[in-house]
């Protein structure tokens, strides 16, 4: 009987013959992404007619704001495996550019929106080579200083900042349109969230999303099937530092008012457990950690004192409990994709 022919093994001190096609890595297993999008976007359309006041319908907002950035921060941590801790700073960056601009240079709101997007990414950019050559504790410890820096800067310029009491931000005016109630700031709050998710569940079914997958499980063997780790370990830093910024933008034009708090190290904190506990690369997992990490401190305001022991309880609970967020456990329960 004739054996089937061997692969030939590679010459002493080169790589194995391997095609460097990204497409050809494997796909994620279906997740029914279209089912979930259209019950979201159901509630969605739903909310502010069922609400009973404008401060369930601000708190939903938060709640939608706060999605928005965790989706991008979940696919550098859930879906690329590098940590954040300073993922704030970006934030402010965007807050920041959207108040001093227009208030100092008399920047159009939009204009000053796209610049603090474009100098978060651009920072992004330049830091993302030297700090994604570090691994585990060492690289948390990079971005966290990252954040910190950003934080102390708008905390000390005061003479454009306004230091550590914050300052106004101006109305956001488009096309002769001024923003100015909850409910049209609901609007386009829900549509940016509606966009992000699907932006997000395409972008992980694509080679693109497949590639930050595959580095995830190891760097090693995706350079073997021909992925560029540090160029994409870039792009996704620069993309999740872009959200952040927009969306840092977004909140300070809502708001009216923006202070050093939105750039702290807490808030980065606040933002990475909201990723862990709706679930590490899950999509409706960072949607879902958004809302209740949002809305339990609210939820917990009766406790007079003890909200905090309580909220910390709960984490820990879950954490035990659930190790792998909320999604992902509860998907493997039913046998159900996201």
């Amino acid at each position: 009987m004739k054996l089937p022919d061997m692969p030939k093994a590679a010459a002493p001190g080169t790589a194995p013959n391997v095609a460097p096609n990204v497409a050809s890595l494997p796909r994620p297993r279906s997740r029914r992404p279209l089912a979930g999008l259209g019950v979201l976007m159901a509630v969605l359309g739903i909310l502010p007619w069922v609400l009973p006041n404008s401060f369930y319908l601000d708190l939903v907002i938060r709640m939608g704001i706060n999605a928005v950035i965790v989706l991008g921060l979940n696919l550098l941590m859930g879906f690329a495996g590098q940590i954040s801790l300073g993922h704030a700073g970006f934030l402010g960056i965007g807050a920041y550019a959207s108040a001093v601009l227009p208030t100092h240079l008399g920047w159009h709101p939009v204009l000053a929106m796209g610049a603090g997007a474009l100098g978060a990414g651009l920072l992004a950019a330049l830091l993302a080579r030297p700090i994604f050559r570090l691994k585990g504790h060492y690289l948390a410890m990079a971005t966290l200083g990252l954040g910190i820096i950003i934080s102390i800067t708008v905390r000390n310029e005061a003479a454009w900042t306004g230091g550590p009491d914050g300052m106004p931000v101006p109305p956001f005016a488009l096309l002769g349109l001024e923003l100015s109630t909850d409910r049209q700031w609901y609007w386009v709050v829900a549509g940016l969230l509606a966009l992000s998710v699907w932006a997000s569940l395409n972008l992980i079914d694509s080679p693109f999303g497949r590639a930050l997958r595959a580095l995830h499980g190891s760097e090693v063997a995706s350079r073997v099937v021909g992925v560029d780790v540090a160029r994409y370990k870039m792009a996704i830093f620069v993309m999740s530092a872009m959200f952040a910024s927009l969306m840092g933008s977004v909140t300070a034009h809502y708001v009216g008012f923006v202070t050093p708090n939105l750039a702290d190290f807490f808030h980065s904190i606040e933002l990475v457990t909201m990723v862990v506990i709706g679930g590490m690369a899950s999509v409706y997992g960072s949607v879902l950690g958004a809302v209740l990490l949002t809305a339990l401190p609210q939820a917990l305001a009766t406790f007079e004192g003890w909200e905090t022991v309580a909220f910390g309880l709960i984490l820990m609970l879950s954490m035990i409990f659930m190790p792998r967020g909320l999604v992902p456990t509860l998907a493997a329960r039913f046998g159900k994709g996201e």
